[in-house]
């Protein structure tokens, strides 16, 4: 059981639960929250996210990529849980996102056929996305493509979708700090990539701190972090109500100091500041929306 624990990698689901908070916030500005759909919304966020880290315990353990590297231990590869019993989670997680999607969808869209197909075929293509970052002939991770899919997925879609969820509403200007959330995830990404630079760079792994090398991969993340923070900067001014909607750039701070670290310590030091992104970005959620809430009052 501790295996799996591991192999879940419960230290990401902050990641998942961010971009649904900051959607759910925004959307309970504009309409009283169906509980019963923000529930199944974060349900099927964590289910697709386990199913992404089991995917990557077993596509990073076959192809070896998980031989040198310096962070946390993988369960596929120290041999603590077979290739096959990995696969076979990767199925349960895979039925199991697919039925919360499902009575999510008949939940959230019970007369709109139209949208329920659009949000199924984009669960479709979360499920396939989140296998094929690192299992198959050719995972589209190990070309450099997995910073797109996190910040699609974990930024657009993520906050975007559980806005549209409950609204049924296309305002654009939600974009902004899905976007912001996005950056975020992928700079999560980015600090275990630059992290693993070397292993991965031996295994064949090209991500980005591969191709670019650790002092544009460093520049990359400072556009990551300031990036974010810039457009939700931006979406509380065009949407102002309120000074306190500024709350979230008390976690610049944090930001900052973890660019730091990703700019001057050792590779085999960076493992601490993986989760301290992940929890500087959920820290960011929660200031955001608490920033929304107190707009919304005053």
């Amino acid at each position: 059981m501790k295996s799996w624990i591991k192999a879940f990698r419960l230290r990401t689901l902050p990641l998942a639960f961010a971009g649904w908070l900051v959607g759910s916030t925004l959307a309970g500005n504009v309409i009283a929250l169906n509980y019963s759909i923000a529930g199944l919304t974060l349900l099927t966020a964590f289910f697709l996210q386990i199913l992404s880290n089991l995917a990557n315990d077993y596509g990073d353990a076959s192809s070896g990529v998980d031989e040198k590297r310096t962070g946390e231990e993988r369960m596929v590869s120290s041999g603590r849980i077979s290739p096959q019993a990995m696969k076979n989670a990767m199925i349960i997680f895979s039925i199991l996102s697919l039925i919360s999607g499902l009575f999510l969808l008949q939940l959230a869209f019970p007369e709109d056929f139209f949208s329920a197909i659009v949000f199924l075929l984009i669960g479709l293509i979360g499920i396939a996305a989140a296998i094929k970052y690192t299992v198959g002939k050719n995972p589209y991770g190990y070309a450099g493509f997995g910073d797109l899919f996190v910040f699609v997925f974990f930024g657009l879609v993520l906050v975007f979708g559980t806005y549209y969820l409950q609204t049924k509403a296309l305002d654009w200007e939600i974009l902004l700090p899905s976007a912001s959330l996005g950056l975020f995830s992928v700079g999560v990404l980015n600090v275990n990539n630059i992290r693993d630079i070397e292993s991965d760079k031996a295994a064949g792994k090209n991500s980005i701190p591969v191709r670019i090398g650790r002092t544009k991969a460093v520049r990359y993340h400072i556009f990551l972090l300031q990036g974010g923070m810039l457009l939700s900067i931006v979406f509380v001014l065009l949407t102002f109500q309120s000074w306190v909607g500024l709350l979230f750039v008390l976690v610049n701070i944090l930001f900052i100091k973890n660019i730091r670290a990703v700019s001057y310590k050792p590779t085999s030091q960076l493992d601490p500041y993986l989760k301290q992104m992940a929890i500087s970005t959920l820290l960011f959620s929660i200031l955001f929306s608490v920033g929304q809430v107190l707009s919304f009052f005053i």
